[in-house]
């Protein structure tokens, strides 16, 4: 032991202590091309999926219009058919929906969505009930609001 040492006490001593030395680094950064190409595809991807996701709101907002206006409506058949017309134009060429009416309209709506509530089922009274007086026309709102959230168009 050395005599410079002696004397001292354990404290002292592990004061003597040269601290350990601390490793370099570790660099976060890839070192090899293959994870950097990686990241890109991942990058890529992501804004792919954002810009479908965005395109996708976009081309449904008419559906979302529609079905705040529907809320907005306190079942009166008039307006009902009219939200479902706009809708309709929305979704389909002007010339293909513009002229339909009657049952070919009805027809035209069963076509574009799963089922048949509009020619056998409770839709049948959208044809004529603006122009009825009497009855409760509130079987017609769910038909309508099930239409718009699910029709299959060109549109859609």
């Amino acid at each position: 032991m050395n005599e410079d040492w002696s004397g001292l006490n354990l404290s002292e001593l592990i004061d003597l202590l040269e601290p350990i030395p601390q490793p370099a680094q570790i660099s976060l950064v890839p070192q090899t091309a293959g994870w950097i190409w990686l990241a890109a595809a991942v990058l890529a991807g992501l804004a792919l999926l954002c810009w479908r996701l965005y395109r996708l709101r976009k081309r449904n907002a008419y559906r979302r219009q529609a079905l705040t206006e529907l809320e907005a409506c306190q079942g009166d058949p008039g307006e009902l058919a009219r939200i479902l017309r706009r809708t309709a134009l929305a979704a389909y060429p002007r010339a293909e929906i513009a002229s339909l009416h009657g049952q070919d309209w009805l027809a035209f709506l069963d076509r574009t969505y799963p089922g048949n509530a509009f020619l056998e089922g409770a839709g049948k009274d959208l044809g004529d009930a603006p122009y009825r007086q009497s009855g409760s026309f509130k079987h017609l709102k769910p038909v309508v609001c099930d239409w718009i959230r699910t029709h299959k168009g060109e549109a859609a």
